[in-house]
């Protein structure tokens, strides 16, 4: 797929992960549509990265909501990527606590919500935002959703995290089986240690400590690293049904 013909549409594309590929989908030369929810910076990171950027709000879990920036990436041509970095971290509490206290169930429902339902939204919205395209380089589109290295080796208080992103991986190949008839593609990255704004507020030494368990290279990923490869997902179009681990051969231990 030839990127600097096409337009992509990024989730999450106010920060981090999703900013990251947003820039490296302008930088050749592709038109993007970024969105976040409304309290965002999306609109700043949209004016920093350029005129063929633009953000429109949304949330990914309401139906109506995220019909807003699909419609903006399409009447704008050519909608042919869809990456989605949206997501959420996990609640961090165990199954059972000290006392034998069962965890919330309310709690656990809210990050399936987001991360395995607000998946599946962006994925069957997106698809089918695609399905009216002429096929190019024997694709319709690519739609490429984001896992974790948890999806494998949850640690301990990852139950509800493990859980939401295990979901996304086993949709991955399921959905590519079922949009093959569409000629849309989907793939799924799961990233490893990443340098997000939550271990910037960690201390240097506690960073460090975090980059010497990973094999090789030993540092953290970088948001670069997953847009690189997001790009890759899109432009290759014989990779189809995978799930892609980001992780410098990490494997997580149970804490």
């Amino acid at each position: 797929m030839r990127l600097d013909a096409i337009t992509a549409l990024v989730t999450g594309g106010a920060s981090g992960l999703g900013a990251a590929t947003a820039a490296a989908f302008a930088d050749v030369g592709a038109k993007v549509v970024i969105t976040d929810l409304p309290g965002s910076p999306g609109a700043d990171t949209a004016a920093e990265l350029g005129p063929g950027v633009s953000f429109v709000p949304a949330d990914i879990t309401d139906e109506d909501s995220l019909r807003a920036p699909l419609e903006a990436a399409a009447q704008s041509g050519n909608l042919r990527a869809v990456v989605h970095c949206a997501g959420r971290g996990g609640d961090r509490l165990r199954v059972l606590d000290k006392e034998g206290n069962p965890a919330g169930l309310e709690s656990y429902r809210q990050v399936l919500e987001v991360n395995l339902i607000g998946s599946y939204n962006v994925l069957r919205l997106g698809a089918a935002a695609m399905a009216g395209n002429t096929v190019e380089d024997g694709d319709r589109g690519a739609i490429v959703l984001t896992a974790s290295a948890a999806a494998f080796e949850g640690q301990i208080g990852q139950t509800s995290y493990a859980s939401s992103k295990g979901g996304v991986h086993a949709m991955t190949l399921v959905a590519a089986r079922d949009l093959a008839s569409w000629a849309i593609r989907v793939n799924t990255i799961a990233p490893g240690t990443f340098d997000t704004p939550m271990l910037a507020r960690l201390r240097e030494d506690i960073r460090q400590s975090i980059a010497e368990t990973i094999p090789h290279p030993r540092r953290l990923g970088h948001a670069a690293d997953y847009a690189d490869l997001a790009l890759t997902l899109v432009r290759n179009s014989y990779i189809n049904g995978e799930t892609v681990r980001l992780d410098g051969a990490l494997r997580m231990a149970p804490r």
